[in-house]
């Protein structure tokens, strides 16, 4: 088991999805060595599949599952709790919706003894 896991549901996000995974890997990697990223690709027909396939080959932290077509985010958000093995999980959009530089903050609070850390947007952003 890993300390922490990204449950990462995306559908078509090749245009942003690089991005992301380079910003999260290198968020987490001054967070803790024991992390994976598991991404749940929804049914893309933009090349999304294909990149988080390289990843997962070049990197054993990566993981992914693919859908056969798109079933929506939900059945996409269950698919990625329920492939995820760390102590703590931390569900975020690929889209950079919701910033990577945070899961270092939601850490510390988890690891004060929290159960659950919840992000929420305020109007100044």
């Amino acid at each position: 088991m890993v300390e922490i896991s990204i449950a990462v549901p995306c559908y078509n996000e090749v245009d942003v999805i690089g991005l992301f995974h380079s910003t999260l890997t290198k968020s987490l990697a001054g967070i803790t060595e024991s992390f994976e990223i598991c991404y749940v690709d929804d049914g893309s027909t933009d090349g999304t599949r294909e990149l988080l396939r390289e990843w997962a080959a070049a990197d054993p932290r990566v993981r992914y599952v693919s859908f056969s077509r798109n079933f929506g985010k939900e059945a996409a958000v269950l698919a990625a709790l329920r492939f995820c093995t760390g102590e703590a999980t931390v569900l975020m959009d690929g889209d950079l919706q919701h910033p990577p530089e945070l899961v270092g903050r939601m850490m510390e609070l988890y690891r004060q003894g929290y159960d659950q850390v919840i992000a929420r947007r305020d109007r100044r952003g």
